[in-house]
């Protein structure tokens, strides 16, 4: 797969991650959030389990206890992000969420040369400011003042950083991303089905009205969308993978016009067109700066 690929299925993971946001702030209407969490993520892993036991059988080698280490990292980070993301949303607004949520552009980068020692390609620096002015006009180009849950989002937004990072070490070398999406997905049930036992009640009635969303969520947003992200992982950065991402909140902007009657103002198109100037710079600069070096017409 080349990059321009990769970027591409990242791309298509940002546009369902953005048709469920909403998914997710609704379904807190009838049901707590970490049973929300706990649901969405096991269909997510029964979904993901049968091609992963496929990938396993035409593994050219058994996968290594430490590869196993790694994806429950990986599982750990991702479910904390999950966790803070779905709680905040009932101090905050889908606005602000969906604003906070888009910091790991940011965060990525930075984890990058701060821990990592590996600065990502200099164009990676202006893209991510981009693309959080863009998600900022998105918003309506203003934020109401910070609450408990704006502060659990921010967190979420380095948890997803943090996240990010992992799968961009972890998926090339281990050469599973079945598996890596699968252990993930566990690590989330489990951790949200045990949290959920002893802080929040559940009832037949609560799951049936809030299964629409419970199934978008964990068969597209959870079980689909994740996989394409550690899919295109494997051929592009971290830092890269966070900008495409990103666009999440372009097209939750789009499907909340679309589907929900929603309108958009005129800052927020400005924003959906500066997040799309980000991701062109992304893909297109590097490949440009690559042939010059090389001399290749």
């Amino acid at each position: 797969m080349s990059r321009m690929q990769a970027n591409l299925v990242l791309l298509l993971a940002a546009a369902i991650w953005g048709g469920g946001f909403v998914a997710q702030a609704t379904a807190m209407d009838s049901l707590g959030p970490f049973w929300f969490i706990g649901l969405r993520f096991a269909i997510a892993t029964l979904c993901v389990l049968p091609f992963a036991l496929r990938e396993g059988r035409q593994a050219p080698q058994p996968v290594s206890p430490r590869h196993i280490r790694q994806f429950l990292v990986i599982g750990l980070a991702l479910f904390l992000g999950a966790a803070t993301q779905q709680v905040g949303l009932q101090f905050t607004t889908v606005t602000n969420s969906s604003f906070l949520t888009g910091l790991y552009v940011v965060f990525v980068p930075a984890i990058s040369v701060i821990f990592l020692r590996k600065p990502p390609h200099w164009i990676i620096w202006p893209a991510a400011l981009l693309s959080l002015t863009g998600i900022f006009l998105l918003s309506g180009g203003a934020l109401d003042r910070l609450t408990v849950g704006d502060g659990l989002t921010i967190l979420c937004a380095l948890f997803w950083a943090v996240q990010l990072t992992l799968v961009g070490l972890f998926v090339g070398e281990s050469g599973r991303p079945l598996l890596l999406s699968t252990v993930q997905f566990a690590v989330c049930s489990v951790g949200g089905m045990a949290i959920a036992l002893f802080t929040e009640p559940l009832s037949l009635e609560a799951v049936r009205g809030a299964m629409t969303e419970i199934l978008y969520v964990g068969i597209f947003s959870s079980g689909f969308a994740f996989v394409l992200q550690v899919i295109g992982q494997r051929y592009t950065s971290a830092s890269q993978a966070a900008i495409m991402l990103s666009a999440e909140a372009l097209f939750g902007g789009l499907f909340g016009a679309l589907l929900l009657n929603e309108t958009l103002t005129s800052a927020g198109y400005v924003g959906c067109g500066i997040i799309f100037v980000a991701m062109i710079m992304v893909e297109i600069i590097p490949e440009v700066l690559r042939r010059k070096t090389h001399g290749i017409r």
